[in-house]
């Protein structure tokens, strides 16, 4: 099969940066006086305690930039037939050390604040094995730049959605790399990670010795969209002339996402 590269992936991006989907609501976000909102950022993985949910409340503009973390929630999980409920492990944050995913199954997510109520579903998708990574070189705006790079196997006919996540040293890029399969299916990819950086000494660039871990997660079309949304705002790629919050598959008064992923993990030094 052909290898698609990573200029094709690059090509994909530019394509797509403003095609998001008319259905789904946005919320304009102004800077400052907006009235708080609830914010869950909640997973469920296929690993034994990857079970987590984070529960926060915005900030006005000029406060400051300190995570307002929100306890005393309820919080619970399901798979339609089982339900576990989630112990607060610290401020904000509720965790299930036994709940494990599965593959093909929908979970349903259920948040109790007071008097609001904040519900999500998201189908965990079946694996899609990472190959391999590596690091390679390319020159970039004139300087060599060494790039983490991703090779696996697209399955064919079935639609697809990916997210990378990249740590250098341990320290995690916040960078949001998040793709699909529209143009790519079935075939054998090499995909590298472009770090935007501005700084020529930047600490997310990088360099010999350096560690390089990448976690791949296979989600569903919804938390697809919420990352490549907020890719787009965060980047400046949205058609929009005015800011949008991501688009969310939460429902409530309530910012955030709630992903069932598979997740995977390579490591290597960088030469």
């Amino acid at each position: 099969m052909k290898r698609i590269d990573n200029y094709i992936w690059m090509s994909v991006l530019i394509i797509l940066s403003g095609i998001l989907f008319s259905c789904e609501k946005e919320i304009d976000i102004r800077l400052d006086g907006v009235e708080k909102r609830y914010v869950v950022e909640a997973v469920v993985t296929d690993e034994e305690g990857g079970s987590k949910v984070l529960i926060s409340q915005t900030k006005d503009f000029d406060e400051d930039n300190t995570r307002a973390t929100v306890s005393g929630a309820i919080v619970s999980m399901s798979d339609g037939t089982n339900s576990i409920d989630l112990e607060e492990t610290a401020p904000g944050e509720y965790t299930s050390p036994t709940w494990l995913g599965t593959p093909g199954t929908t979970y349903h997510l259920r948040v109790q604040i007071g008097d609001e109520q904040i519900t999500a579903s998201s189908t965990m998708p079946d694996l899609i094995r990472m190959d391999s990574l590596y690091i390679r070189e390319e020159l970039i705006f004139g300087e060599i730049q060494k790039l983490a790079t991703i090779d696996f196997m697209d399955p064919f006919g079935v639609p697809n959605y990916y997210r990378f996540v990249l740590y250098v040293n341990d320290r995690k890029i916040k960078q949001i790399f998040a793709f699909n399969d529209e143009l790519t299916d079935g075939n054998a990819n090499s995909l590298s990670l472009y770090v935007l950086t501005e700084a020529e000494d930047d600490e997310d660039k990088i360099k010999s010795g350096d560690v390089v871990r990448v976690e791949m997660l296979t989600t569903d079309a919804a938390v697809y969209k919420y990352f490549f949304s907020l890719a787009n705002s965060a980047t400046g790629d949205s058609n929009s002339a005015t800011p949008a919050n991501p688009v969310s598959n939460l429902r409530g008064n309530a910012l955030g996402y709630f992903s069932a992923h598979t997740i995977q993990r390579k490591e290597v030094v960088a030469p």
